[in-house]
């Protein structure tokens, strides 16, 4: 979880200026943590809480209400729309890292990471990206090769993961949709050397910066076993004390868990 919210600090000061390139300074005045942060830390408080998805979920974005969140879903937040929208937006792939972290089963993963998606995001897209990051997450953190979560992933959502990041580089542009960012998050990832490294590659791509990077981190540090201490430290200076001390308690109760 701490991954993806370093990626999307990281990721924030690019989302409408990308930087389609891997050398620039990680944290900068002009980052900071946006909707993906906000959302994903609700997602965990509501697993630490045992409270529904929906109402954690409106709890924080109403309490950060102006973290750049999407128009249809600013309205669902505000009850002007009632359940989900059939949003195929990567909002649900960015929020789910928690669920890959806290359940030990892969089954209740895809089921958790389906119901936390669904609050929204009831597309079957929306649905197959959050599940595709939790899942990966998940095998990760269990110790698949970078070679077995690819298959997996391939098999199962149907993601083409054989492209390059030289080659999707190019032309890439802005795509909030799971079907055109998840993809790209994972290839990042899988051609990454450290968690670092999977920040920058990340970002390089351009589009959906933040998001993007937010997704890709996720991954990287259930693969790599955590964020850098130096990284983290520089990064928890962009949240608040609250948001900080959820960030806390979330990995004391999973080192608990884990126990």
């Amino acid at each position: 979880m701490n991954g993806a919210i370093v990626g999307d600090i990281v990721g924030s000061r690019f989302e409408r200026s990308n930087h389609k390139q891997t050398d620039f300074e990680l944290f900068h005045r002009r980052c900071r943590f946006t909707d993906d942060t906000v959302l994903t830390l609700a997602i965990a408080d509501a697993l630490i809480s045992q409270k529904r998805y929906s109402d954690t979920v409106k709890r924080y974005a109403r309490a950060f209400p102006l973290a750049g969140y999407g128009g249809t879903f600013k309205k669902w937040m505000l009850g002007m729309i009632e359940g989900p929208y059939n949003s195929w937006g990567n909002g649900s792939a960015m929020r789910v890292s928690a669920i890959g972290w806290w359940f030990s089963k892969l089954e209740t993963v895809l089921r958790e990471a389906r119901a936390s998606a669904v609050i929204t995001h009831d597309h079957p897209e929306g649905i197959k990206g959050a599940q595709a990051i939790a899942s990966s997450i998940w095998h990760a953190r269990k110790g698949a090769s970078k070679d077995e979560i690819k298959a997996y992933v391939q098999d199962q959502f149907g993601y083409d993961l054989n492209r390059t990041l030289d080659e999707i580089r190019p032309e890439y542009a802005f795509d909030v949709s799971c079907a055109g960012s998840v993809p790209e998050a994972i290839i990042a990832f899988l051609e990454s050397e450290d968690f670092e490294h999977c920040i920058r590659l990340a970002i390089s791509i351009g589009g959906d910066s933040d998001t993007i990077a937010a997704m890709a981190g996720s991954m990287a540090e259930a693969y790599y076993g955590e964020v850098p201490r130096d990284i983290m430290d520089k990064a928890q200076k962009f949240l608040t004390d609250d948001l900080n001390d959820l960030r806390n308690e979330f990995y004391k109760r999973m080192s608990a868990r884990n126990v």
